[in-house]
């Protein structure tokens, strides 16, 4: 009988975890701030300022910043009445919820180059309001760098993603992403960079999110476009299932 190999979730040290954490061994600020420095190594642009969107971009901008050698500072401010965006039931509450969740500094963006950090992109349509609000705010060019590679694969181990038709980057190459989100650039941290920076940990984790291959296949009940919630596409809470996986684009 072939023996379990356990694999824990990368998204603790991405998004979930508190930065003062050690998750599965590793600290997660040490991880985030490696993130930002690879991104700073592998997707350089010329900029004026490096921000973050709180609070779980924070320490790979910091990151950045330093590797890059361009300040680091406030850009955007959040309150922490408003919860999670990407994971609110329908598309009109995530967009009010980022309106409410993140204001702009206009005194650090205004006539600057402005390179963003975030931990990751999932529909996109939060990335699109920040670029918006950053311009309007008076940035001269936005550079959005994300602190992970582009998901494009939903999870079936207890993370509530999305389906794999909502997730933008399942859809769309990366210019077609920077596209739709506006800004001047945009990079993602290769998978290749993240899993070489694991080390010797690396086949430890799951990484399906990210490449579509799962360590245990979901069985013949996967998510579907408007499972359980409202969606803003479907309208309806059906709590249905499809009884086989969409394949996973390469």
């Amino acid at each position: 009988m072939r023996r379990p190999e356990p694999k824990s979730c990368i998204f603790e040290h991405i998004y979930f975890a508190l930065p003062n954490s050690v998750v599965f061994g590793r600290s997660v600020y040490e991880s985030r701030r490696a993130f930002g420095e690879i991104l700073a190594m592998e997707a350089p642009v010329e900029c004026d300022v490096v921000i973050a969107v709180p609070d779980s971009g924070v320490v790979a901008a910091i990151g950045y910043a330093a590797k890059a050698g361009v300040p680091f500072q406030q850009g955007l401010i959040r309150s922490h009445y408003v919860g999670r965006t990407f994971i609110e039931p329908s598309q009109k509450i995530r967009d009010f919820g980022v309106k409410l969740k993140l204001s702009p500094v206009r005194a650090v963006l205004e006539g600057k180059r402005v390179v963003v950090v975030d931990d990751s992109i999932v529909r996109g349509t939060t990335s699109s309001k920040i670029v918006r609000l950053l311009k309007e705010a008076g940035a001269s060019e936005v550079h959005m760098r994300i602190a992970s590679p582009p998901i494009i694969g939903s999870c079936y181990y207890g993370v509530d993603t999305p389906s794999a038709e909502e997730l933008i980057s399942y859809k769309m190459k990366v210019e077609e992403v920077r596209q739709f989100i506006g800004s001047d650039s945009l990079a993602f941290l290769p998978l290749g960079s993240l899993q070489n920076m694991l080390g010797a940990d690396s086949p430890n984790f799951c990484y399906a999110c990210f490449s579509g291959q799962y360590p245990i296949m979901p069985g013949s009940k996967v998510k579907r476009v408007g499972d359980f919630v409202d969606d803003g596409v479907t309208g309806d809470v059906d709590g249905g299932w499809v009884q086989t996986a969409a394949p996973v684009k390469a």
